[in-house]
């Protein structure tokens, strides 16, 4: 197993769509997951698609911890639970397929391990149901909603060469996380 280097925005990998997995049970497979656990564990993050570790394959890797709170994100209030997130297990899904239930969307700030130090208010759907393939060839099949939602279309998006900045509807919410987490200045007095 190896920590994988992370390719960043502008690298053609992140800029293509991936390829489907011919067989998601094959041993290069799981190596390839091995090593995106790895990574993923080294670099902090929540997830990680196979094009950010410069293999244009459709394999994606996620979880979302215990406890995540939305003060994770610049503009909520500290310690601000959501109501919709729950613990979702490390999953790992081969040729994943998102399907919107309904047109509802929120918007959430995101970081990307690929696009290190920034961050962005991206509109996303609400729930969304996704299927895909384990490692070992069987079917996954689930509904999410909130931030589980949020980070399996942020990790598919990779798939199909797309950063959440072109998800962006106004680019005044992209800046570095430093900046975007202070508070703004006091209006002067007339």
């Amino acid at each position: 197993m190896a920590i994988l280097k992370i390719a960043r925005m502008g690298h053609p990998v992140l800029r293509r769509p991936a390829e489907a997995v011919a067989d998601p049970t094959a041993p290069q497979v799981r190596r390839l997951v091995e090593d995106m656990l790895d990574t993923l564990a080294d670099a902090g993050g929540l997830g990680l698609a196979a094009p950010q570790v410069h293999v244009a394959s459709r394999v994606v890797i996620f979880h979302v911890p215990e406890g995540r709170a939305r003060a994770e994100s610049p503009g909520t209030a500290a310690g601000e639970p959501d109501p919709e997130d729950g613990a979702v297990p490390l999953t790992v899904l081969v040729n994943p397929v998102i399907e919107p239930l309904g047109e509802d969307r929120n918007l959430a700030f995101e970081g990307c391990l690929s696009i290190p130090g920034m961050t962005g208010a991206v509109p996303r759907f609400s729930r969304i149901r996704y299927t895909g393939v384990t490692l070992e060839g069987e079917t996954v099949d689930r509904t999410a909603s909130g931030f589980h939602a949020r980070v399996v279309q942020h990790e598919c998006d990779h798939l199909d060469g797309i950063l959440y900045p072109q998800r962006m509807d106004d680019l005044s919410t992209f800046g570095f996380v430093e900046e975007m987490r202070r508070p703004p200045p006091a209006a002067e007095a007339d």
